[in-house]
């Protein structure tokens, strides 16, 4: 009988976890996050017991190089692998903390990007944690002051890379998980860095929920639950912020229009910026840099060029917009004297991310005249004028670029073509009378990618 029992609640853990996920598509590669544990093995475990699932299944090892035993588990976990007749792979990752990142989120985000990198469309990638995992992740957050997202803890499905991230164990104890390890006598490593209380999450399980659970046993279940009402709230947040963001929001330049922004009452346009940061794909702003961007840029007068920087990007205002500029090296322009743009090449990188591209055209410098000048780019020195097409006399850079509406501190790296040491083009915005022409799939247009 308790054989048949413990059968029972094995194949509950399998089939109730697992099966409830479509995961049987024919093409389907599933990636199972490995790292040794009990929980990553039993995970491991049951889903190779599940005839329709075996073919499909990598056992995927992140070695993060922190602890002299990882080359162990990486052997490990391959034997344990083969022993189920599962496909392994072992990644090695740098996650060495960058100024202000802590070592547990520099290891977080170097598997992500590892575990990223590996799906194609429709592949999964499934995770072990459980829901005591879940408990420790919103306790985390609400001590760090977290609105709904935060406090909507994991979720059990989302979008991840070109594929699907999975946690079927989310709302299994972490009994069930131990029981089952036990009943098939599998063997699994200890991370010996879970015993430091050193890390919030670890001091958290170690001293804080099993006191928590001494009065309250089922705390585990009614946060899980919590987190679930705290999503189910953010959906609605999220149709609301997604309306009132595209009324605000500008697609071309990704600003908001400060104006539109100011016309939302002050809860609604903290709601926006939020939306505004996910969007972009930045770390979420603290309530307190959101208010130094309401009163301090926003609220600046239209003449003034305020410049809030911080958290890896600057806040600054152009007339009516409100503009996000991502913090990246090697945004200065290149030397003065400028880069030959290399013949037959249909691109060159500019500053930072900016490429300039040029693409077959019914409009713009004659291919013949582009294909046999020397072509380069330049950075503007100040003064230089253009003769435009279809315009009388010669206008400067500086009253085109105001009459543009063009920011400041993107004109000075404004990528200015030149074709044998005369300026046609100013980036893709302007092409000088004197090279252009229009005639069909004979010219050149140019393309400027931020």
């Amino acid at each position: 009988m308790q054989g048949e029992r413990t059968k029972a609640k094995d194949s509950s853990l399998c089939e109730d976890c697992i099966l409830k996920f479509d995961l049987s598509e024919a093409q389907r590669r599933i990636y199972i996050a490995y790292s040794g544990g009990v929980d990553s093995h039993v995970l491991l475990h049951c889903c190779a017991s599940i005839t329709q699932l075996k073919d499909k299944l990598t056992a995927v090892y992140v070695h993060h190089g922190l602890q002299a035993e990882a080359d162990f588990w990486a052997r490990h976990c391959e034997m344990r692998a083969r022993d189920l007749g599962v496909e392994f792979l072992s990644l090695q990752v740098n996650a060495k903390a960058a100024p202000g990142e802590s070592p547990e989120e520099a290891a977080r985000n170097a598997r992500y990007a590892a575990l990223k990198s590996l799906l194609k469309a429709n592949d999964a990638l499934l995770l072990a944690q459980h829901r005591e995992d879940q408990l420790e992740t919103v306790l985390l957050q609400l001590f760090r002051g977290s609105g709904l997202r935060g406090l909507s803890g994991m979720p059990e499905r989302i979008t991840f890379g070109a594929g699907v991230m999975f946690r079927p164990f989310l709302n299994t104890p972490k009994q069930a998980i131990s029981d089952y390890a036990a009943a098939h006598q599998l063997q699994w490593v200890e991370d010996p860095s879970n015993q430091s209380n050193d890390y919030d999450r670890n001091f958290l399980r170690n001293a804080i929920v099993p006191m928590l659970k001494q009065r309250w046993p089922a705390i585990d279940k009614t946060v899980a639950r919590s987190a679930r009402h705290c999503a189910d709230a953010q959906v609605l947040v999220d149709e609301v912020a997604d309306e009132l963001f595209a009324s605000v929001f500008d697609p071309v330049d990704k600003t908001l229009g400060i104006g539109r922004l100011l016309a939302h009452r002050s809860h609604l346009q903290q709601l926006i910026i939020r939306h505004w940061f996910r969007y972009l794909g930045l770390k979420m702003p603290s309530q307190a840099r959101i208010e130094r961007i309401l009163s301090q840029v926003v609220a600046a007068a239209g003449d003034r060029d305020p410049v809030l920087s911080g958290q890896d990007c600057s806040i600054r205002r152009y007339r009516d917009k409100l503009y996000c500029l991502v913090d990246v090296s090697g945004t200065e322009p290149k030397a003065s004297g400028g880069c030959v743009w290399p013949k037959g090449q249909t691109s060159i990188k500019i500053t930072g991310d900016r490429v300039l591209s040029c693409v077959e055209s019914a409009k713009g410098i004659e291919r013949e005249r582009w294909q046999t000048a020397k072509v380069e780019i330049r950075f503007r020195r100040g003064g230089e004028k253009i003769r435009l097409p279809g315009r009388e006399g010669r206008h400067a850079l500086k009253n085109l670029f105001q009459e543009a509406g063009i920011p400041p501190w993107e004109r000075d790296v404004m990528p200015l073509v030149y074709l044998d040491d005369e300026l046609a083009a100013v980036g893709d915005k302007w092409i000088s009378a004197e090279f252009y022409s229009q005639k069909a799939d004979g010219c050149i247009g140019l393309f400027l990618q931020t």
